[in-house]
């Protein structure tokens, strides 16, 4: 630590690479580099000792443009074993904005399709049950696929029956010679996440009723790009969707976006309802439209991105740096994988950031990913009273100050890096 900047691929590697890439959604060969942020650690991956340090992997994390099917993309594929294993680390139940976000998606799914006991509701990356539940309490039947042990095992205590899975086509069509079909299916914050991205949409397809409705979300490319949150780029993020690019993959499998929405969730993020009959609501086509008139379906709407995010990283270092000279102490709230990119990119001089706090009692008492900075409990900030708190999960501020009122009336300060750096008082 200590370098200006974080370690980076030689000179021009994105460009070999990209040019040899064959396009995750399309199979198009030939992709436009976008972002380069260099050789990153496992966003997830915290550490828990001095072996874990000395052998912590890192791979390339760049990011590319298809010209063909506009899908934006990671180069790299990390084995999906590696990031979602035994030691996934990420619970939704800890998030009160994302709870209260599930349990609306849940409520309005029941009444939408007027499901009762004889339906079944599906969700793809069930995580620790936090949204099913709502289905379940309703008296709805429900099955949770999730391939992490952990964050499963949490929602069979909570009484949804989860398969420990990865879910493509071949699960798909066992559920299937199961007699299971699913009336709703959800994947939210999934679609970007799986590396058989053609095999992950066969399997909705395969697994979907006839007249059932998938419900997909996933964070906006256009809210990305508009708002500098590089951040959300990470190995576990395979793909970064525009309309143009989801509407392209669905349609390959002979499945129709009917509707869509803009939500603020994960900073700006799209709800699609998806079904296998076309009869698509005038916000589609205007959403498709505004894309073109924008220019996110070309090359050219991404150049200027990587200029962007170095300015960033630069005014974030530059902020840390003259806050550390003034002596005041630094903190860092919220363990989030975002924030591992975050702090890596930055890059800051080793203890400019004295350690980190998170809710995830998961996650208390690691380190986290390259920084090597240890995570302790929340209520460690009242009694050591660090000057600033810098909010890593900065979709969650309001969330998070609401939470620290004490540390905020004790004189704390809280920074917010995107997507500009700024302080709040």
């Amino acid at each position: 630590m200590g370098a200006s900047h974080p370690p980076t691929l030689p000179q021009g590697s994105i460009e070999q690479r990209s040019r040899r890439a064959p396009c995750r959604s399309c199979g198009h060969v030939g992709l436009d580099p976008v972002l380069d942020l260099g050789a990153m650690p496992h966003s997830d991956g915290l550490l828990s000792s001095p072996a874990q340090i000395a052998s912590e992997p890192r791979w390339p994390l760049e990011l590319a443009f298809c010209n063909r099917c506009t899908l934006v993309q990671i180069l790299e594929t990390v084995p999906p074993e590696v990031l979602f294993g035994a030691d996934y680390p990420y619970f939704s139940s800890f998030s009160d904005s994302w709870v209260a976000h599930a349990r609306a998606c849940a409520h309005e799914l029941i009444a939408r399709q007027g499901l009762g006991g004889q339906h079944l509701a599906v969700e793809l990356a069930s995580n620790d049950g936090y949204l099913l539940r709502h289905f379940k309490e309703k008296g709805v039947p429900v099955l949770g696929i999730d391939p992490a042990p952990g964050p499963a095992a949490a929602a069979e205590k909570i009484g949804v029956p989860t398969r420990v899975a990865f879910f493509g086509i071949e699960l798909a069509k066992a559920l299937r010679a199961e007699g299971k079909r699913a009336n709703v299916l959800i994947a939210n914050n999934v679609l970007a996440h799986v590396a058989d991205t053609n095999g992950f949409v066969q399997g909705i397809a395969a697994l979907l009723a006839d007249d059932g409705v998938a419900s997909i979300e996933f964070p906006y490319l256009r809210d990305l790009i508009d708002k500098c949150a590089f951040d959300t780029i990470y190995h576990e993020h395979l793909c970064y969707f525009s309309m143009h690019a989801v509407d392209a993959l669905l349609a390959r499998h002979a499945l129709h976006v009917n509707e869509v929405r803009r939500l603020a969730t994960h900073g700006g993020s799209l709800r699609l309802y998806v079904e296998k009959v076309r009869r698509a609501r005038p916000t589609v086509e205007a959403l498709l439209a505004e894309e073109k008139h924008l220019g996110l379906d070309k090359a050219s709407y991404y150049r200027a991105f990587s200029d962007r995010v170095r300015d960033l990283g630069d005014k974030m270092r530059k902020l840390l740096a003259e806050l550390r000279a003034q002596g005041k102490s630094i903190a860092v709230y919220g363990a989030a994988a975002k924030g591992t990119i975050m702090l890596n990119w930055v890059h800051a001089p080793k203890g400019t950031l004295a350690y980190a706090v998170d809710r995830n009692v998961h996650k208390q008492g690691r380190l986290m990913p390259g920084v090597h900075l240890e995570i302790k409990d929340p209520a460690v900030l009242l009694q050591d009273r660090p000057d600033y708190l810098l909010i890593l999960p900065w979709n969650l501020t309001d969330e998070i100050v609401a939470q620290q009122q004490a540390f905020r009336a004790a004189g704390g300060k809280f920074i917010v890096p995107v997507p500009e750096p700024r302080v709040i008082a």
